[in-house]
């Protein structure tokens, strides 16, 4: 019986390579797949992990419908075995639900791969969707690590280097500095922390900073 798989970790914890290692382990056997993304860093239709490795992919759009693209390419004599559905956090709740009726009425396995919460530390729409309906729900064993050595749990953004809590949830960043930003945009990045220092907002760069203030004189 085909199942919908959902797996999950921070930033850092091996997603997109677990992805691109799933497509080609079934790939090997003979399996027919298709590989879906979004807002990938790599840029529209690529599924890319920090470790180099990049594969062509669909782009999700707002209104991409996984139920008519699987029943269409079936229709015209395609065959599709599984999905592969990386940053699927982006994904919208109607779209989660179309990958779950494509299991269960066209018998595709699906395989999602997504963030479970966003910088604010609330859950994404289509994570939370998937939390919801999935036969299997896996958190990936690889830990990302905060600056202090912790296991990271929270993922933080950043702009012009300060840690934010508002703004819009989809801005496409990396654990990067970015080149070319516009003058009057602000430089996005992420960063993994461990819950206490997300809630306390001490990135690692302000962490650095503070460790290299003075010390203050022991008289008043």
């Amino acid at each position: 019986m085909a199942e919908l798989h959902f797996f999950t970790g921070t930033m850092d914890s091996g997603k997109s390579t677990l992805a691109l290692q799933t497509n080609h382990n079934h790939a090997a056997r003979g399996r027919v797949g298709r590989i879906f993304t979004t807002h990938d860093r790599a840029g529209e239709a690529k599924l890319s992990s920090r470790l180099g490795l990049t594969h062509d992919a669909i782009e999700v759009a707002a209104d991409f419908d996984f139920w008519r693209y699987v029943v269409d390419s079936l229709t015209r004599g395609g065959r599709i075995d599984y999905l592969i559905c990386d940053e699927a956090q982006f994904y919208s709740r109607d779209q989660i639900d179309q990958l779950a009726k494509v299991v269960d009425e066209l018998q595709v396995d699906v395989f999602a791969f997504g963030i479970l919460t966003d910088f604010r530390s609330a859950l994404f729409e289509g994570s939370a969707r998937l939390v919801e309906l999935a036969d299997r729900m896996n958190v990936l064993q690889v830990e990302a690590l905060c600056w202090c050595g912790k296991r990271a749990t929270h993922n933080a953004r950043t702009e012009n280097g300060v840690m934010v809590t508002e703004g819009a949830v989809v801005v496409v960043g990396d654990v990067e500095s970015l080149d070319g930003v516009p003058a009057d945009r602000p430089e996005v990045a992420y960063e993994v922390l461990c819950r206490q220092h997300h809630r306390r907002r001490l990135t690692a760069a302000r962490a650095k900073a503070v460790s290299l203030a003075p010390e203050p004189l022991p008289f008043g």
